[in-house]
């Protein structure tokens, strides 16, 4: 198996695996939790330390499953990333950054997942109605009282990036960033560049289209939010299909999967980049690991990239402006300072 090395995620001394394991998959649609604690265990013990999870995950079951699985003396090997900010309420979606609200989803995490401190908290979705250095502020706190150790933002803005990071240095910016996703690279990565902040991946694979292409479409659960997406409508997926099988080609060619392909393609991206496939089976955990060894030249990249450039892909990544950095500024701290 290959080798997962570790490196420094941004400038402030965290240090985790260069491939994470994306902590969603494993409780949607529910699972047999001893199964889910056994794909953790096989992902540290593979060498993948780096686990992301949310509060909205269930929502709450992805933290409480993560907290069980760090049990005895696993909590020592892994650096654990958790989120705040989304509200499933009433089949919809709320944003929240007040202070008093991330102190509370803060202290719930920390029961959750039966742990002393986190290590890595973002702000999963920026709330457009709190200025973000209020947001931060509070979190500058958490990191003073010992209960987080770096701070991080995910889906924000250049400009929601820059003020953030001059309240308490932002150690990690996630994004969504794959073959067929690459809005953030124009703006965010070199603001992110600029400041030293590492860029954490979410979804390389697509949501699972660079895994099985249009038959991903077949595997998705009741609920599953990936329905609602534009790209994965069948208007679109008849046209998106094309691009994963050009993918599949060159895959064959070089003796890998599509998968493994387009998850290099993201790890060639740079040192300061970090996917985080989620998965809940131990063989596509072990594939996901093996895409570390293949290797990709310029023209290589840039064959890739012209099969899934913006023009051969249709359909929106997000159903809604709400979960994209597009639509996340804030207002002016003064708007908060004289309410």
């Amino acid at each position: 198996m290959a080798e997962v090395q570790k490196m420094k995620l941004g400038s402030q001394g965290l240090e985790v695996s260069v491939q994470g394991l994306g902590c969603a998959g494993i409780v949607r649609p529910p699972k047999p939790e001893d199964e889910m604690i056994a794909l953790i265990h096989h992902a540290i013990n593979s060498g993948i330390t780096f686990l992301d999870t949310s509060d909205i995950y269930g929502p709450f079951t992805s933290e409480i499953l993560v907290g069980k699985a760090l049990k005895g003396g696993m909590r020592e090997k892994v650096q654990l990333a958790t989120k705040f900010g989304l509200i499933s309420a009433d089949g919809k979606i709320e944003v929240r950054g007040d202070p008093a609200y991330v102190r509370a989803a803060c202290e719930a995490s920390l029961k959750r997942l039966d742990v002393d401190c986190i290590d890595l908290y973002y702000q999963h979705r920026v709330d457009t109605s709190v200025p973000i250095e209020v947001t931060v502020g509070e979190l500058k706190k958490l990191v003073e009282e010992g209960k987080i150790k770096y701070i991080g933002l995910s889906e924000a803005s250049a400009t929601t990036i820059k003020r953030a990071h001059a309240v308490h240095p932002i150690t990690a910016v996630q994004m969504e960033w794959s073959l067929w996703t690459r809005d953030l690279e124009e703006e965010i990565v070199p603001t992110c560049r600029e400041l030293g902040i590492g860029i954490v991946a979410y979804s390389p694979l697509g949501r699972g289209f660079f895994s099985l292409g249009a038959k991903v479409v077949e595997n998705f659960y009741e609920g599953d939010y990936r329905k609602n997406i534009p790209r994965f409508l069948p208007e679109n997926l008849e046209h998106n299909k094309h691009v994963f099988e050009r993918v599949s080609d060159m895959a064959a060619r070089k003796g890998c999967t599509a998968s493994q392909l387009a998850l290099a393609w993201v790890h060639h991206q740079g040192d300061d980049v970090y996917p985080i496939p989620g998965t809940s089976k131990i063989n596509n955990l072990n594939q996901n690991i093996a895409a570390l060894t293949v290797k990709l030249t310029p023209d290589e990249m840039a064959e890739l990239e012209s099969y899934a450039s913006a023009d051969n892909v249709k359909g929106d990544r997000t159903w809604t402006k709400t979960f994209s950095w597009m639509d996340s500024d804030t207002p002016p701290l003064s708007s908060w300072q004289s309410s």
